[in-house]
């Protein structure tokens, strides 16, 4: 049985760019991972302070609410971690 022949394929040449490619800048995002970290912080430490001194320390006129304000502080951190990259 005869063999079939093998055809030699032409090397790729890539086409002839039509315009020049733009370079993507992106945005320098240094500040989110440190403010985000932070937030997290302040927050876990104004609701473990309140729960310590018996709601004494972060502000004592708040009363139960301090709890509130040191969840929003982590969700505030939460919020800014959606600019992370």
């Amino acid at each position: 049985m005869p063999k079939s022949r093998i055809r030699k394929k032409a090397d790729f040449t890539p086409p002839p760019a039509a315009k020049q490619a733009t370079a993507i800048r992106l945005t320098n995002r240094s500040w989110v991972a440190p403010v985000m970290l932070a937030l997290f912080l302040i927050g876990l430490a104004w609701i473990v302070i309140f729960y310590v001194t018996d709601g004494d320390l972060p502000v004592k006129s708040f009363g139960n609410l301090n709890i509130v304000v040191g969840f929003g502080f982590i969700a505030a951190g939460f919020g800014v971690s959606t600019q992370w990259k």
